[in-house]
């Protein structure tokens, strides 16, 4: 993407009729409507009559051809027939889906793409467009049919018939890497409310860093669908909490109350008003009582939305699961096919009998053209930057680091380097060094912690907290105690496309919290720097509730996500040159509480790009007797253990195993010098679950880790309770090696 396609100009873009509204205030200067106010074409109408006299020839007269809006209107409602038609024949064709969402909320989505939102299928990552978000992500084919109508390449008719099939851009939940105009990946319900915050935080704080009164280079919305089950979920409403808090206007969260989930009507579980408890929370609330009668009511809620400078808008739209089926209310219409005389009837009702599966009507797709060619012109920005860049050339600069993927060159120079000398501090100590380096030369360096911000060390000095309307600017973020949302949140942010490079921060036992979100990372490629403090049973007094076993393991399971556990401050640094390095892969970075080295000798921030490496070893011609393996704040016990045997003459080789995946991901002889498999004795110390360690130490090895919950006490009291003193690792290696 060049900077060439990411500024905003007003145009004058062509239309069959020629509309004088402004659907954003803040955008243009001039009040709005979003469909009023037009004069249609002579020739325009002619191309739609028969469509629509064989649509609704009782509703029309010799008289509708003098009435504009009533004749756009119909043009509408015949659209959005079309959306339903192309639903029902993807579910059908597939013989899977979630048809009922996306049929209820047919008059929704056609209007948002067709009316509402701002957008280039040509350009899908043009920087100032409009996002859209499906948090309901089981509706998908709502979003996949009207990407197709908007002219989309990623969503062709040959790809609405391959719903759901491997290998197709289709997938049976919304996937960012799969389908262009999927701006995240949503499925996991209420994730992609979170998502949609993140998505609206960036927009409110690259606005104020950049934009100025003669020079508005950053203004779009963001739209995002949820349904009953995402405001069941908790995420939903940790994030709606921060929306509100944060008074993210630009952010418009439309519900689609059809109360129905799979298990039957909303009346099971959930009774709540949320409304209320939206508006309770700090929201501008709207109802929308029948769209499926009136989609001027849903017109009138955008227009009320986008009047609103200082709240987020939540737009309830009550609809009816699966409109025109049989099923039509009910939860049976959530998922599965239709039956033939059902789809036969649901066909009669829109007076659809006589075309072919997948039909289109050629109309259609010049109606979404407009729009389309709207959003085209608004990427006309040569006149605006060639002022930006000459009245404000450093502002200029740093924007142009941020769209060119945020990293300047030689920004790795900026990490600390460390000695033997340095004095002693824990790995959370090192990182905060780290962080506040990286501030000063990455421009789109934004973050913060759940809560902890002193504990975990991440907070960015000499930068505000991003707060409206005093700061929003700042890049300190303040997530309160709310691990799940802001992982999702920070989904958003990286998401966003706009180089910000977010970072995450709680203590490692509460990943537990926000795992489903980090793993979406994962999957949809967000680089969000995890930073997990108080890493191991070794934080102490808090006791096990807060002392991490099994999550390590668990979070190396997930595909794409690299896992790291520094040792000292210099790897430390190497850890986040390979996170910022990573802008399409999530990092952890697990700290620890207590105090290690600056520098263990042997230990190389560069080779922490290798995943593991050669520490020390007291023989480099002949192979070690046994290789000791750590991470963390275990391997200077390594290193200790390691001394202690070369005393007695042993031959031993200290290995860190600082991220697992990178390290798998090395060639085979690189792997194969560091952990040769002629030396089988291997012993692996970490204080977490031994889970997963075999693989490195072999049949023959010895993993030492942690088989149960820790327990509350001083650190030194608790390493030593579960044998992590340099004594017993000393004793385990003697014991492998006397076998």
């Amino acid at each position: 993407m060049t900077i060439s396609s990411l500024l905003f100009h007003c145009p004058t873009p062509f239309f069959p009729y020629k509309p004088t509204y402004n659907p954003f205030p803040n955008r243009f200067p001039t009040t709005c409507n979003l469909k009023t106010n037009i004069h249609l074409s002579n020739d325009y109408k002619l191309s739609w009559t028969y469509e629509l006299k064989k649509a609704y020839g009782s509703q029309l007269s010799e008289h509708t051809s003098d009435n504009d809006d009533f004749f756009q209107d119909l043009i509408d409602r015949r659209g959005v027939d079309n959306v339903r038609m192309l639903i029902i024949d993807s579910v059908q064709h597939a013989k899977a889906g979630h048809p009922g969402m996306a049929l209820g909320m047919a008059e929704v989505g056609y209007f948002l793409y067709r009316h509402a939102m701002r957008y280039n299928p040509k350009n899908p990552k043009w920087f100032n467009r409009d996002r859209f978000v499906l948090s309901a992500g089981h509706g998908c084919l709502l979003q996949y049919v009207c990407l197709h109508l908007a002219g989309f390449e990623s969503v062709q008719i040959e790809d609405l018939k391959r719903l759901c099939k491997v290998g197709s851009r289709t997938p049976g939940h919304p996937e960012n890497v799969v389908t262009a105009g999927a701006e995240v990946t949503t499925g996991p319900l209420g994730q992609g409310v979170a998502n949609a915050v993140g998505l609206a935080l960036a927009e409110a704080h690259l606005a104020a860093r950049f934009n100025k009164p003669d020079a508005v280079i950053i203004n779009h919305r963001i739209y995002c669908i949820m349904g009953d089950g995402c405001a069941m979920e908790g995420i939903s409403n940790e994030a709606a909490s921060l929306a509100a808090h944060w008074k993210l206007n630009k952010l418009i969260l439309i519900y689609d109350d059809n109360h129905n989930t799979i298990d039957g009507d909303t009346s099971l579980s959930f009774s709540e008003d949320i409304s209320a408890r939206l508006k309770a929370l700090g929201w501008n609330t709207i109802t929308v009582e029948d769209i499926h009668l009136d989609m001027g009511s849903f017109q009138s809620a955008l227009l009320s939305a986008y009047g609103e400078t200082e709240k987020p808008t939540f737009i309830k739209v009550k609809t009816l699961i699966g409109k025109l089926s049989k099923k039509e209310g009910t939860s049976k219409a959530h998922h599965g096919t239709f039956d033939d005389d059902d789809v036969k009837q649901m066909r009669a009702k829109v007076n659809w009998e006589d075309r072919e599966p997948f039909h289109v009507i050629p109309m259609i797709y010049r109606e979404t053209q407009f729009q389309a060619e709207l959003g085209e012109s608004l990427e006309d920005w040569t006149s605006t930057l060639r002022k930006y860049q000459s009245n404000y050339p450093r502002e200029y600069e740093e924007f142009k680091i941020l769209i060119d993927g945020g990293l300047p060159l030689g920004w790795e120079n900026s990490l600390p380097r460390w000695s033997k000398s340095d004095p002693l501090d824990a790995t959370r100590g090192y990182s905060e060094k780290c962080l506040n380096r990286l501030v000063d030369v990455l421009p789109g360096l934004i973050g913060g912690s759940a809560d902890l911000a002193s504990s975990n060390k991440v907070y960015l000095n000499g930068h505000d907290d991003f707060k409206q309307p005093k700061s929003p600017y700042g890049r300190n973020i303040r997530y309160g105690v709310r691990e799940h949302a802001m992982a999702g949140i920070s989904n958003g942010i990286a998401l966003h496309g706009s180089g910000l490079i977010p970072f995450a921060a709680t203590f490692l036992t509460f990943s537990d919290y926000m795992k489903n979100a980090m793993r979406l990372s994962a999957l949809s490629h967000a680089g969000v720097i995890y930073i997990l403090t108080h890493d191991s049973i070794g934080l102490g007094e808090d006791g096990p509730t807060h002392q991490p076993v099994e999550h390590l393991a668990g979070l190396r399971a997930i595909p794409r996500l690299l896992v790291f556990r520094p040792a000292d401050g210099s790897e430390v640094a190497g850890a986040y040159k390979v996170a910022v390095r990573n802008r399409h892969m999530p990092t952890v970075i697990a700290l620890s509480r207590q105090k290690v080295a600056a520098h263990l000798d042997g230990t190389s921030a560069d080779s922490v790009a290798k995943g593991g490496y050669i520490v020390s070893e007291n023989s480099e011609r002949e192979l070690p007797e046994i290789i000791l393996i750590g991470t963390g704040s275990e391997l200077c016990l390594c290193e200790g253990s390691a001394e202690r045997l070369r005393r007695e003459g042993r031959r031993v080789r200290v290995v860190s195993l600082v991220c697992w995946r990178i390290f798998d991901m090395q060639q085979e002889d690189y792997k194969e010098h560091v952990l040769p498999r002629s030396v089988p004795k291997r012993v692996s110390v970490e204080a977490g679950s031994p889970h997963g360690w075999k693989e490195y130490v072999g049949m023959d090895g010895v993993v030492h880790g942690v088989e149960d919950f820790g327990a509350s006490g001083a650190y030194l009291d608790t390493f030593k309770m579960f044998g992590f003193t340099e004594e017993n690792v000393t004793r385990i290696a003697k014991s492998l090696l006397e076998k």
